[in-house]
């Protein structure tokens, strides 16, 4: 927002927003000390004070007075674009804390100048702020502002001042509604208070703002963890708060409201709180764990488009997330499909990432699909074994195997006395009373299974041959993870490669690797659990491949540019063969949906 040429962008979108008859805003803040200095344009960040941030390994400097004259006048100059565009009003963001808290909040300012020491010093950054803001824009036009109700530190902001600072901005009169969140992030642990995963309990912090609701007498909004339009309906009819914002619903499906005023509640793919959204930004672009067209949508499409021509048998195998994903975008294309589910229940893999008992939500992405799948009339055969036979009896023209893998203790001597995650997960590794948990793969495998043995009373070390514990995991869940982990007593041990495993009496001898120093130590345990990945379950797609018009092959140039697969090296075969999820490679949830989205939607 701080050039002028956004305004035609603001502008167009209004436009395509007002056409619906809804309003439109825009969150302004400004990160002070929360960000690198070595991204963009390498400069340093820069905060009240010279706290040093552990987020992003920032070391600001001080704000000078010119410092200071310069953001207030590129908040006033910001705000007025907005304005311009036609945008209906803007939020100025404390939350973080960014720097309208980092002023207000003694942990981080420890000015001796104006701006600092007292209350009345604290404030005047954000009074002098506000004043040069409706001296650009005026009256009239609508500047709330997000404010904290408690942040849950020592040294930070109690409920009692943060009530405080919410009365002085109203009695300003130049505020039309508060935000009221909860939380903040002066540690690594404390991130994951702010952006709440499904580790806390629904709207964990709905108190704050009913709690402000009794002293202020500006409109309420409230947006933590307010997944589902039941949670949302509750806040506002309990008087907990007067709005209620819906960030993470909304990439999980930003279709909510229209599904809700077309009486279709149970068509809403519900937010299930895993925070991928929130984790993916340490490695790119926020996404949905599963609904890959969010932050996709000029190539994946949201909303699917029924075909009236054209329409296919489809055969699906393997009722995990990649092949209940790709049966609900066939048969919503208009398909006719068939799924082929060799156990009695369907949801594959996810099933297992639900056993940590803090983890139970991630159930909620089988159910959706599941019912979806149902719902569009797919035809789902269960405790059913897709044989070459069973399938060509179909007289499909498009085959997609998505049966999923099988897990990998790795290669290594011994590697037959240690037993897999799976095992750990489903409760068939008995009962020890200690033992080694080896994770190469550095996701939330590792530390599940270190948690659950943990819980039922093992001694547990989590081994791993990384510097630090699960990499893949964002920070919100590493936060969370680690935090049940150290609870439990885990040991954590990272630089080891496990190499060799042999039995000693009635009990396992591990024998681990100092990845730089190559120094090696022993560990004497009940169980060794190996976890490292998982290898495809591909023979059945082999066996199709000779008689498939495509010999399976996939053309990654028509995937990409979203073009229909055309591959005929057999042309007489009469069907186009595909695999999908972890048969054909080890990934994630978000990878098994994904494959088949963007795949059968041009099917």
């Amino acid at each position: 927002m701080a050039d002028d040429g956004v305004i035609p962008h603001l502008a167009r979108m209004r436009e395509r927003v007002h056409a619906h008859g809804a309003a439109v805003m825009i969150q302004l803040d400004h990160l002070g000390r929360r960000m690198a200095w070595n991204t963009e344009n390498w400069i340093p960040a820069m905060a009240p004070s010279p706290i040093p941030e552990p987020g992003h390994r920032s070391f600001p400097r001080e704000m000078d007075q010119h410092d200071i004259d310069r953001v207030i006048e590129e908040f006033a100059a910001a705000t007025w674009r907005a304005r311009e565009a036609g945008l209906d009003g803007v939020e100025l963001s404390a939350a973080g804390p960014h720097i309208f808290a980092q002023f207000w909040s003694p942990f981080c300012n420890r000015r001796t100048d104006g701006y600092g020491g007292s209350f009345d010093n604290r404030m005047r950054f954000s009074l002098e702020l506000l004043e040069a803001v409706r001296k650009r824009v005026g009256p009239d036009f609508v500047v709330g502002m997000r404010v904290p109700g408690d942040e849950y530190h020592s040294e930070g902001l109690h409920p009692e001042e943060c009530l405080k600072i919410a009365k002085r901005l109203e009695d300003t009169g130049m505020i039309d509604f508060l935000d009221v969140y909860g939380g903040q992030s002066y540690e690594h642990y404390t991130f994951s208070m702010t952006n709440t995963n499904m580790s806390f309990p629904i709207a964990p912090y709905l108190h704050l703002p009913m709690a402000f609701r009794s002293e202020i007498n500006l409109p309420i909004l409230h947006a933590q963890r307010i997944q589902d339009i039941d949670t949302a309906a509750r806040a506002i009819s309990e008087g907990a708060t007067d709005m209620v914002g819906m960030t993470r619903a909304h990439l999980s499906d930003p279709h909510i409201m229209r599904k809700l005023m077309e009486g279709r509640p149970d068509d809403i793919r519900q937010c299930v709180g895993a925070a991928y959204c929130i984790d993916q930004l340490d490695f790119g672009p926020a996404m949905c764990l599963h609904n890959p067209a969010t932050g996709r949508e000029e190539h994946l499409p949201q909303t699917l488009v029924r075909k009236t021509s054209g329409l296919r048998k489809v055969v699906v195998v393997g009722g995990g997330p990649a092949g209940l994903e790709a049966a609900r975008v066939c048969a919503s294309r208009g398909h006719e499909v068939v799924l082929f589910e060799a156990t009695d229940k369907l949801g594959g893999q996810m099933q297992l990432a639900t056993r940590p008992s803090w983890r139970e939500a991630m159930s909620g992405i089988g159910r959706w699909l599941s019912a979806q799948v149902l719902k569009l009339g797919v035809d789902v055969r269960l405790d059913t074994i897709a044989t070459e036979e069973a399938i060509l009896a179909e007289a499909p023209d498009v085959v997609l195997i998505a049966t999923g893998a099988r897990p990998n203790k790795g290669d290594f001597p011994g590697a037959e006395l240690c037993v897999t995650s799976w095992n750990a997960l489903e409760g068939t590794a008995g009962q020890p009373k200690s033992a080694l948990v080896y994770d190469d793969k550095g996701d939330h495998q590792g530390p599940s299974v270190a948690l659950v043995l943990a819980e039922a009373g093992a001694t547990v070390e989590l081994a791993f041959p990384d510097r630090r514990a699960f990499p893949d995991v964002g920070s919100s869940n590493a936060a969370a993870h680690l935090r049940k982990l150290y609870a439990q007593e885990v040991v954590l041990s990272p630089d080891l490669r496990l190499q060799e495993v042999y039995q000693e009496d009635n009990r396992l001898v591990a024998v681990l690797a100092n990845e730089y120093s190559r120094r090696l130590e022993e560990r004497v345990v009940d169980l060794v659990v190996s976890e490292q990945g998982t290898t495809p379950v591909d023979d059945l797609f082999h066996r199709l491949k000779v008689a498939s018009r495509n010999h399976g092959e996939i053309d990654h140039r028509a995937l990409l540019t979203g073009r229909p697969q055309t591959i005929a090296h057999n042309p007489e075969g009469a069907f186009m063969l595909f695999r999908l999820g972890d048969c054909l490679a080890s990934r994630n949830i978000h990878a098994a949906i994904y494959d088949a989205l963007r795949l059968c939607k041009d099917i």
